[in-house]
């Protein structure tokens, strides 16, 4: 079995922030357009799948982020009842869509505290003036040049994920960047 390395992130609180790297999770891509692929998703996850631009849903167990107009990224605490092959069984197999494993290419890091987006716009083009008052927001953008996924979970609490290959640097950036907010 593959042994997953994540960057070494203690929980650090800062002035008004706090970061936390919130794995392992289970991400999972998901791709599709036809109305099948929606109810077998949505049936499994138990959950409708966000089909505005920049938005998200979530139920207890699973969160749904719009990536485009026929992807999504499904992620959740653990698979422990199999849902990535039921989701595989029922709509790859059946070619309603694809269904792809994505957990050990993307980190997730979990940020909370009102200075999040103080951290955020230091590094980032984007213009979070309105994504920080609305829940279940998403967005793409990037982070100290690095390509990020943001999800707003509640009023600021955000969870964000990188590729693994720049988690190491972007935990840094936001480490050091922290001290300054």
């Amino acid at each position: 079995m593959l042994n997953i390395e994540y960057p070494k992130l203690e929980k650090k609180s800062f002035n008004g922030l706090e970061l936390t790297i919130n794995e392992p999770k289970t991400k999972i891509n998901l791709r599709g357009k036809k109305k099948d692929f929606f109810t077998k998703a949505g049936k499994i996850l138990s959950l409708i799948l966000p089909t505005e631009a920049n938005t998200s849903s979530s139920n207890e167990k699973f969160n749904a982020l719009w990536l485009s107009p026929d992807e999504w990224l499904i992620y959740f605490d653990d698979d422990k009842n199999g849902i990535f092959l039921d989701l595989y069984n029922e709509i790859s197999k059946l070619n309603y869509g694809a269904v792809t494993d994505i957990s050990n290419q993307w980190v997730c890091f979990n940020l909370k505290g009102d200075k999040i987006y103080d951290l955020l716009s230091a590094g980032s083009p984007f213009n979070f003036n309105e994504f920080k008052s609305k829940k279940n927001k998403t967005t793409q953008t990037l982070l100290n040049h690095i390509n990020v996924t943001i999800n707003q979970k509640q009023n600021n609490e955000i969870d964000l994920f990188v590729r693994r290959s720049f988690s190491e640097h972007l935990c840094s950036w936001m480490n050091d960047s922290a001290r300054f907010i």
